[in-house]
């Protein structure tokens, strides 16, 4: 078996340099980490995972909890981007991600999970965050990191700032002359409660008042929900000409049922979206949404996450804001 003392012996650098090397660390040169992760196939080296959890007491498994209710799982192409930035910083420093959970994990017991595989550290994208197991984790010694979830001042929080989002993307559609705008919304979370007051202070601060039927709830990602949604709202005696959804994906239900109704997107009638995936970027015309910055998102919480699995109890939590953009597209119309 190869060991990291015969890569240093080939390499002709220290053992240390190739232990940090094999792990991308920074403190090594780029080209000496090429160098030495070549040389290292080349002998054809495997670490010994088992070895090194004997030695360090740790398993390098990081716990990545992400429960949603429509059955898409890791086809959410936001998640997705998010998932790609905590899996990139993890290999980096050589730890490995578990999917814990799915739509048929309501009610799990995610804390005694985690204590039977002994991670490192969980990462929470989406769950129930009132659910025993969840409350159990997040006030157990496990260090956690939440996505937009802020659970107290002992953990930290990466948040997408949705109420800054919404209020953009509400002021915007508001230059272009709406003011019948119906806001089809999530179920209820805090990202949801966020996003409601944005929209509604937002429309107040304009003089606009909103009548409470332009107000919806379906499942966020859901398509067919969003169908029935726009048709409910285009029946009301006074139709809105915006329409608010709950993210880029379910906004596709909206636009097939708008298309039945042989209505031109950007023309005779406008819509919003949000989270700025790729597919609707590619429509005609493109999706007016708001882009959030998964990946960024997803490296701000391994580095939240790792600071506290590699500093314990001398790591300072915090609840970072990542700021997202408002693209514009062409489904606002212009009104006179």
């Amino acid at each position: 078996m190869v060991t990291l003392k015969d890569i240093a012996r080939e390499c002709k650098v220290s053992f240390s340099t190739v232990s940090k090397a094999l792990k991308g660390s920074p403190e090594i040169s780029h080209e000496t980490t090429e160098f030495v992760q070549k040389k290292a196939r080349e002998l054809g080296y495997h670490p010994n995972f088992a070895a090194r959890t004997l030695r360090t007491n740790k398993t390098y498994d990081i716990g990545l909890i992400f429960e949603e209710k429509t059955g898409v799982g890791l086809q959410h192409e936001y998640f997705a981007s998010v998932i790609s930035g905590i899996q990139k910083v993890a290999f980096q420093k050589g730890y490995d991600i578990t999917f814990v959970g799915g739509n048929s994990l309501q009610n799990y017991d995610y804390f005694s999970h985690a204590l039977a595989r002994n991670y490192d550290g969980v990462a929470i994208l989406s769950c129930d965050f009132d659910s025993q197991g969840i409350v159990d984790l997040l006030k157990s010694d496990v260090p956690v990191v939440t996505l937009d979830y802020y659970f107290d001042s002992k953990h930290s929080a990466v948040l997408s700032d949705s109420a800054a989002g919404v209020k953009e993307l509400t002021e915007y559609v508001i230059s272009m002359g709406h003011t019948k705008i119906a806001f089809v919304h999530g179920e209820d979370t805090w990202v949801t409660q966020q996003r409601v007051g944005a929209f509604k202070k937002t429309c107040k601060e304009h003089g606009i008042k909103i009548p409470e039927e332009y107000f919806l709830e379906v499942l966020y990602h859901d398509a067919d929900g969003c169908a029935e949604a726009t048709k409910k709202l285009l029946s009301l005696p006074e139709a809105p000409t915006c329409i608010f959804y709950p993210d880029d994906y379910a906004s596709l239900g909206g636009m097939r049922a708008l298309s039945r109704l042989h209505l031109t997107l950007g023309k005779d009638i406008s819509i919003v979206g949000y989270d700025g995936i790729n597919l609707t970027s590619m429509m005609i015309p493109p999706l007016t949404t708001y882009e959030q910055n998964g990946k960024l998102i997803g490296k701000a919480m391994a580095d939240a996450l790792f600071d506290q699995i590699e500093k314990g109890s001398q790591f300072t939590p915090k609840k970072e804001f990542i700021d997202g953009r408002v693209l514009k597209g062409g489904t606002v119309a212009k009104l006179k």
